[in-house]
């Protein structure tokens, strides 16, 4: 189980980090900074974090494998959400309902809340290594 989320995650932080590099390029291109948050949460939540979640489960085994899915989605959901939300309530390029943009953004927050939360916890449910 940890060496498919190991990938899933992985690919997933790498299309994060293309996402962030590009955005980043962009804003010194054009010398606009408004996706400056955004540019720096895709970077920090979906790529380096979520990287280091799958290096950590390619090293690692865990004793409860159910765990590792549920992280494994938080960890997805919650750093998408987070960060679409972030880019809808600060840029809101759709002239979406605040309320509806306010409330995406503190879930995807939430979210990720919880995949941070289940990371430290499966940090103490690793198997000794043979």
């Amino acid at each position: 189980m940890e060496q498919k989320w190991s990938l899933w995650l992985i690919r997933y932080a790498a299309i994060f980090g293309l996402i962030g590099t590009y955005l980043g390029s962009h804003m010194a291109g054009s010398m606009d900074y408004e996706f400056r948050p955004i540019h720096a949460h895709i970077l920090l939540v979906g790529w380096l974090s979520v990287f280091a979640w799958g290096v950590f489960y390619k090293l690692y085994t865990i004793k409860f494998k159910k765990l590792v899915t549920l992280h494994g989605w938080s960890a997805i959901i919650g750093s998408f959400g987070l960060t679409a939300g972030m880019w809808l309530y600060f840029i809101n390029p759709f002239s979406w309902n605040e309320t509806f943009v306010l409330v995406f953004f503190i879930v995807g927050g939430s979210v990720l809340l919880l995949a941070f939360l289940l990371f430290v916890i499966l940090t103490f449910l690793t198997e000794k290594s043979k």
